[in-house]
C-alpha cells in the first residue's frame, strides 16, 4: 500500500473530540498531499466515552466525494451486523476491521463476518504471541496487519530516566515472513489515551532510531532537575541538548523532527510546548518508519 506521495505510511486516525474541526483540517491537509490514511468510524475514546451517537462521517461531507484517498476503518466489538449497515447506509466497501485486543477466531460470528466482501484489511493486536490467531486469519483472503503496543508508557516522566535506552521494535523485519500485508503501532504515544494533565516535574524527549540493522530502539532523553513543577522552559532545554551528541556519536541518520530538536534546543526561545513535543516525537517516528521500509 503506497501513497501518492511515495510514502507507505498509512496513518490510522480514531478521532477523541466531538468537534471535528481539527479532523476536516486534517483530511483536507492529507488528501492534498496524497497521503492515504484510514479513519475509524465508531470512535469510543476521548468525548466519544459519554455519546450515543458517535456517527463522525456526516460530519465529514469531503469523505463521500473523496472514497479512494481513504480508508473506512471500524473498531469490532461483536458488532458486525451494525458495522455492515453502517457501511451500507454511506457506501462503504474496502473495510479495515480492528481488534486492538486480538481477533477472537474462535467465535463463528466473527470469522463469518470476516468473510464479507467489503471487508479488506484485518488489523489485529497480539499476533506475534499467537500462530494459530494469525493463520486463520490469513486464510480469509484479507490483508491482515499486525497491530502492537511497542511502547513502554510510565506514569512518571522521571522513571524513564532509570533506563534510557530500550529496544522498540523489530516489526519491520519479520511482517512479510509472517505472511502480514502490514505493521502497525502506537508509536511513542502509547496506546492509552491520557486527557487533560499537569504540569510535570520531567520533561522526557522520547525518540525512536535505528540501533541495529534488525531493531529499532526508543532513546528517552530527560530533564535532569525533576524536583518541582518550575522551569519547564529550562528543563526542556536539559532534555533536548543531549540529542545532538548522541545522534552524532552513535552515527544516527537525524530525522527532520530530530533536527529541528536540535535547533531548539540551542535557541533561547526554543521551548514549543508539551503538545509539540509529542508532535515531533511522533514526527520522528513515522518518518524514520518510512525511511526504514522505503530502502
Amino acid at each position: 500500500m503506497e501513497n501518492q506521495n511515495n510514502s507507505k505510511i498509512v496513518p490510522i486516525i480514531e478521532p477523541v473530540k466531538q468537534q471535528v474541526k481539527s479532523i476536516n483540517v486534517a483530511v483536507d491537509a492529507m488528501i492534498a498531499n496524497g497521503v492515504k490514511f484510514s479513519l475509524v468510524l465508531n470512535p469510543t475514546d476521548g468525548d466519544f466515552k459519554h455519546i450515543a451517537d458517535n456517527d463522525i462521517i456526516k460530519s465529514l461531507p469531503r469523505l463521500s466525494s473523496e472514497k479512494d484517498n481513504w480508508i473506512p476503518s471500524y473498531i469490532y466489538r461483536n458488532n458486525g451486523y451494525d458495522l455492515l449497515k453502517h457501511a451500507d447506509k454511506h457506501g462503504l466497501s474496502g473495510l479495515m476491521i480492528i481488534f486492538p485486543n486480538g481477533a477472537n477466531v474462535n467465535d463463528t460470528n466473527t470469522m463469518e463476518f470476516l468473510m464479507n466482501d467489503r471487508i479488506e484489511y484485518i488489523v489485529s493486536g497480539n499476533l506475534g504471541a499467537n500462530r494459530s490467531t494469525r493463520a486463520r486469519l490469513l486464510r480469509t483472503g484479507k490483508s491482515v496487519i499486525s497491530l502492537e503496543e511497542r511502547f513502554k508508557d510510565l506514569t512518571r516522566n522521571a522513571d524513564y530516566a532509570n533506563n534510557t535506552d530500550e529496544m522498540y521494535s523489530e516489526d519491520f523485519v519479520y511482517y512479510r515472513e509472517d505472511g502480514l500485508a502490514g505493521f502497525a503501532d502506537y508509536t511513542t504515544m502509547g496506546k492509552n489515551l491520557i486527557e487533560g494533565g499537569m504540569l510535570p516535574y520531567a520533561i522526557a524527549i522520547h525518540l525512536t532510531y535505528l540501533k541495529y540493522e534488525d531493531q529499532i530502539y526508543v532513546h528517552h532523553f530527560v530533564s535532569d532537575n525533576n524536583f518541582n513543577q518550575t522551569n519547564i522552559r529550562g528543563k526542556f532545554r536539559e532534555a533536548a541538548i543531549k540529542i545532538e551528541p548522541f545522534y552524532r556519536d552513535g552515527g544516527y541518520v537525524h530525522t527532520s523532527a530530530v533536527d529541528e530538536l536540535i535547533e531548539k534546543a540551542n535557541s533561547d526561545n526554543g521551548y514549543p510546548g508539551l503538545g509539540y513535543i509529542k508532535k515531533l516525537s511522533l514526527m520522528n517516528h513515522l518518518e524514520l518508519i518510512n525511511r526504514i521500509i522505503s530502502d
